[in-house]
């Protein structure tokens, strides 16, 4: 069984920063991307930033410029530096992780963690 913890998100004000941080956890699961998706209330789910095994990074429209991601291979875990923060950026932030149980991928979401940022 694969679980995600997330730590990290709350108040900032609007200029301000948080951080997100995601670890993934499972015997025999192999991590290959992992990231974060965002939704606020009345929109869609949206992506935020994803890192790859490879270390590939992909971001939002929205967050580019801002956001960092980055990931530490050894702990399957996945930091997200929110600079720049902006009223919009409200939203439950929930992380993401893309893997393998043997041949079998799954897609694995964390219970989400709400970012509020105050104007």
């Amino acid at each position: 069984q694969v679980q995600l913890m997330e730590f990290g998100g709350g108040v900032a004000q609007a200029g301000g920063s948080l951080r997100l941080s995601c670890a993934a956890s499972g015997s025999g699961f192999r991590l290959t991307a992992i990231g974060w998706f965002r939704q606020a209330p009345g929109k869609e789910r949206e992506l935020v930033a994803i890192v790859t095994s490879g270390g590939s990074t992909m971001y939002g429209d929205s967050v580019k410029g801002r956001y960092t991601i980055s990931r530490d291979y050894d702990r399957d875990t996945a930091h997200l530096l929110m600079n720049s923060l902006k009223s919009e950026d409200t939203a439950v932030y929930y992380c993401h992780a893309r893997g393998y149980y043997s041949t079998e991928q799954l897609d694995v979401w964390g219970q989400g963690t709400l970012v509020t940022v105050s104007s």
